[in-house]
């Protein structure tokens, strides 16, 4: 029941932000629809193709295999059976941060990446429930959901740039004032959205790897850790909109920055691994 209904959240959620990139288009009237439809698509074709090579260049991602990933690869292989999955590229990043995440836009092409500061702080079986988390995402083909509404969001956003700098108007009379207030609206409402979409598949996730994993105990355990670590050590990386990877939020902030928040609070996570709320 909660899978169905975060599959049908998530819908809902992908439609309203398509419903936000017509609305913007229309503003330029019949050719910016189909330049901002055109400029969609190209931008949705490069996700496609290159989101998994963007994501682990931009972390800096170091391959490694049976022979050079020790226990890490161990794990990956052994969960990644449990679960029914090919076996997924195995990163390590140079990041002191702790934290982990998988890209890709099938199973069959999937990447897990963990950081170097997560292989020193959590212990075989909370690794085990991060990774299991991970290929949860990767099964759900939740990587290519959040690839293309990041790719919505941040192509919403470059119009909204371009509408504000140059006054914004559909050039037939229309109120510029109207439309620099959609293009503010649509920037942030699209923002929003993604954030919805990404917070909504943590929790399927984190019961995925549960079950992945055989207990919720590591994954609880390995939560707590990240969270508390991750705002003592700032996950230095080039592109924030990656963030929803991330199996933890990586930046820490004020009620405008939960806002945007691409995580649910972790307490909330942790509780409903332990007692299904």
């Amino acid at each position: 029941m909660i899978r169905a209904i975060n599959n049908l959240k998530t819908a809902i959620l992908m439609g309203s932000m398509m419903g936000i990139f017509l609305l913007v288009g229309a503003q330029y009237g019949q050719r910016g629809m189909m330049f901002a439809l055109a400029f969609g698509g190209v931008m949705n074709v490069v996700a496609w193709f290159f989101s998994d090579r963007i994501a682990i260049a931009a972390m800096q991602g170091r391959e490694v295999t049976a022979t050079t990933g020790g226990k890490l690869y161990e794990i990956v292989d052994d969960l990644r059976r449990r679960a029914g999955l090919p076996m997924p590229r195995v990163y390590v990043c140079p990041h002191e941060a702790p934290n982990a995440f998988a890209t890709g836009r099938s199973p069959s092409r999937a990447a897990v990446a963990v950081t170097q500061g997560a292989l020193r702080l959590l212990d075989d079986q909370e690794m085990r429930g991060v990774i299991a988390h991970e290929l949860a995402h990767i099964k759900n083909r939740d990587t290519l959901i959040s690839c293309i509404a990041a790719t919505i969001a941040g192509v919403l956003a470059y119009i909204a740039q371009w509408g504000l700098l140059f006054g914004g108007g559909n050039g037939r009379g229309g109120n510029p004032f109207v439309s620099l207030v959609t293009f503010i609206i649509a920037a942030v409402g699209a923002a929003v959205i993604k954030a919805m979409i990404s917070r909504s598949r943590e929790y399927v996730a984190d019961a995925d790897g549960a079950r992945i994993a055989g207990t919720p105990a590591g994954l609880v355990s390995a939560l707590q850790k990240l969270d508390l670590y991750s705002r003592r050590i700032p996950l230095v990386q080039p592109n924030p909109a990656q963030n929803s990877l991330f199996i933890v939020e990586p930046f820490a902030g004020g009620s405008l920055v939960n806002l945007f928040a691409s995580h649910p609070p972790t307490e909330k996570r942790v509780a409903a691994l332990l007692y299904g709320t």
